[in-house]
């Protein structure tokens, strides 16, 4: 058994406290281009600092491959939120987040689906890889 120590759990709860709002506005059916900005209107509105211009680098042994990753949002400095609108979450979603943690040093994410039935069915919470422990 695994488990992680990426912290910010508090911050986390926020977050999906926020998107459950946009989400019993919307419901599922949406595109993510239609969540995104909601989400970032109800975070900014629980005060909490929004980054959705990030652009990460794309380095490859050490050659700039003059590309860029853009992590959908960042809260706080501390927490990518990966946002979704797809039937099921799969393996490779999760993955994705671990990949985008890795490249920011990020310590946490959140995949939200929102087109779940109920948002809290739809949402995973990933650590960076490095911030587990075997228990």
């Amino acid at each position: 058994m695994f488990r992680d120590i990426a912290g910010h759990e508090d911050l986390t709860e926020k977050i999906i406290e926020c998107g459950i709002k946009v989400h019993e506005t919307f419901g599922p059916g949406l595109l993510e281009s239609i969540y995104k900005p909601c989400l970032t209107f109800e975070l900014h509105e629980a005060g909490l600092q929004v980054d959705t211009t990030r652009r990460v680098p794309l380095v490859y042994k050490s050659v700039n491959l003059e590309m860029f990753y853009c992590p959908d949002v960042v809260v706080n400095g501390v927490v990518i939120v990966e946002l979704k609108a797809v039937e099921h979450l799969t393996a490779v979603h999760t993955a994705q987040v671990v990949t985008y943690l890795k490249l920011t040093a990020i310590p946490v994410g959140l995949l939200m689906n929102f087109n779940a039935r109920l948002l809290t069915q739809g949402v995973k919470r990933v650590a960076r890889p490095d911030l587990y422990l075997r228990t």
